[in-house]
């Protein structure tokens, strides 16, 4: 890609493209949160779709306030196949979520 183009591209648009993937896998990327939203929060809507393994909503250091984004990890790729499917669009604490497949492990 050129250098240019990569200039036009903000910050965190570069940074998420290695966060998610067009490949099914048990991890899912969660787009969207509420600087607010925690991982029981987090859990709590999403494991009515399966078996949720591990939550993290990941945090500023100094603040460990929300970035706004997290990572929810099934027991199965079919369980989190439906939850992307069920979970995407959907609003959690007055947010609209946006959920695709994460990078695998």
């Amino acid at each position: 890609m050129h250098l240019s183009r990569l200039g036009s591209l903000s910050h965190s648009a570069r940074q998420g493209k290695r966060f998610f993937s067009q490949h099914p896998c048990s991890k899912l990327f969660v787009g969207g949160l509420s600087y607010d939203t925690n991982e029981v929060v987090l859990k709590e809507a999403f494991e009515e779709h399966g078996k949720v393994l591990h939550v993290n909503v990941v945090c500023y250091r100094k603040t460990a306030k929300s970035k706004g984004y997290g990572f929810v990890k099934f027991a199965s790729e079919a369980e989190a196949t439906t939850a992307l499917q069920k979970m995407d669009g959907q609003l959690l604490d007055g947010w609209n979520l946006r959920v695709s497949y994460a990078n695998k492990d």
